[in-house]
């Protein structure tokens, strides 16, 4: 008797259409969660750069979030905010806070105090000093926070099949309850694709962006 094929490519080809459907969910749920993650933690580590008494609670706060297991966090979330986009959405966001708190301080915390002495020299106000000094030294750390929290987030989403979401994820649970390896192997193995590409193009984007760096033997 013939062994079952890891994959059978007929199905494969019978649908492409829904394989193709179950990644852009899954592209669109990650990038959702990243850029949101971002904005929220941007506006948080710089409150905490400021003031330094809030960084503690700050950090303390998403790193309890981050310590929560991902199908507890979703569990507690579906009282409130249902089977839905939202409850996916608020709990992968809250995955990315703790990443990249840490990561923006790091890179802000860690431009030279000669640099920032030059910069008020030269009558930069704080927001100027900020955009025009201290991001852009600080931008290698703060994107390779990014591509930690964007890798993280790929293989998150999958999680979220469990509560009718996921992408990727739903191949793989939909191939659990049939028992039907090729889903699985198809969803895992997209999965693992796209982090890798993901962060491949995320770094490409930051090498663009911080040129400097490739100079002085940085940047990966």
């Amino acid at each position: 008797m013939p062994s079952e094929p890891l994959v059978r490519w007929p199905w494969v080809t019978a649908h492409l259409n829904e394989i193709g459907a179950a990644l852009g969910q899954h592209v669109e749920l990650t990038a959702i969660a990243v850029v949101a993650g971002l904005a929220i933690s941007f506006a948080l580590a710089l409150a905490a750069h400021r003031y330094r008494r809030a960084e503690t609670p700050i950090t303390w706060a998403a790193g309890v979030v981050y310590t929560i297991p991902s199908l507890a966090l979703f569990v507690l979330l579906i009282p409130v905010t249902g089977l839905s986009t939202l409850t996916s959405e608020v709990g992968l966001v809250g995955y990315t806070l703790l990443i990249l708190i840490r990561n923006i301080l790091a890179g802000l915390d860690g431009v030279p105090a000669e640099v920032l002495e030059a910069a008020d020299g030269m009558g930069l106000t704080r927001p100027q000093r900020l955009l025009r000094v201290e991001l852009p030294i600080a931008l290698p750390v703060i994107m390779a926070g990014i591509r930690i929290a964007t890798v993280t987030t790929i293989g998150l989403v999958t999680v979220t099949a469990l509560i009718g979401q996921g992408g990727l994820g739903q191949l793989m649970l939909a191939g659990f309850i049939n028992l039907f390896p090729t889903q699985i192997y198809v969803g895992a193995i997209l999965s693992v694709a796209l982090a890798v590409l993901a962060d491949a193009a995320l770094l490409l984007v930051q090498r663009a962006l911080t040129p400097w760096t490739r100079v002085h033997g940085g940047g990966g």
